[in-house]
């Protein structure tokens, strides 16, 4: 079980907090707002009144022993930098921090954070990939111009052996895994010698603008 603390209980903080304790996790919700903390109790395993300002109170609550901290605290842009910097201090191991926009972003990470969420961004992104790229089921943007997707393999790949595609020397793209549909498999690193199926779902790895060279195959 893992210990996660969420920090702002608004609507994005609240269903992080409530996802992790439904998945079984340890989770401790802090917030001013009593009615926030009241409406997330059912959800927690311990959900805490507490003004994260007060440095002290904060440093009280033992969350550097948590595995991951989660910082959602709305507009307030001061209120989530000084908080970042104070969990820094502290020696948090993994503090990630809501951002409002990239210069919130810049100076979030200069402060002590760990990683930056920008969850409207990072929708807006998979509803247009949805749109634009019907064939990628998914995608996750793992850091500047990198992502992990998963896709239905072109026609023209369907036939051939991940050798003969040779999609590292070709595209500069990684093939960490293939999904078997019929029948169900997860195959791992898959071998050079793997022959691709149309009903394959195929995981890869790359940089954003080698990634769209593959899915030009499927447009």
């Amino acid at each position: 079980m893992g210990k996660y603390a969420v920090i702002g209980l608004g609507g994005f903080g609240f269903h992080v907090a409530k996802a992790l304790f439904e998945e079984g996790e340890e989770v401790i919700a802090i917030d001013v707002s009593r009615a926030r903390v009241q409406a997330i109790d059912a959800y927690s395993s311990q959900a805490i009144v507490q003004d994260v300002l007060d440095k002290d109170a904060l440093m009280s609550l033992g969350l550097e022993e948590m595995d991951a901290i989660i910082v959602s605290t709305g507009d307030r842009i001061s209120t989530s930098i000084l908080v970042s910097l104070y969990l820094q201090e502290m020696g948090a191991k993994k503090v990630m921090v809501k951002a409002v926009d990239e210069d919130h972003e810049k100076i979030l990470k200069r402060v002590g954070a760990t990683q930056v969420i920008h969850p409207e961004r990072d929708i807006a992104r998979r509803v247009a990939q949805s749109l634009v790229r019907p064939n990628v089921l998914d995608f996750v943007p793992l850091a500047e111009d990198y992502d992990l997707i998963q896709t239905a393999p072109p026609k023209e790949f369907v036939g051939h052996s991940l050798r003969d595609l040779n999609l590292r020397a070709k595209y500069n793209v990684h093939v960490i895994a293939v999904k078997e549909l019929v029948p169900e498999n997860f195959v791992l690193a898959p071998p050079a010698g793997f022959v691709v199926k149309d009903s394959d779902i195929l995981m890869l790895l790359g940089k954003t603008s080698d990634l769209e060279r593959i899915k030009e195959f499927q447009t």
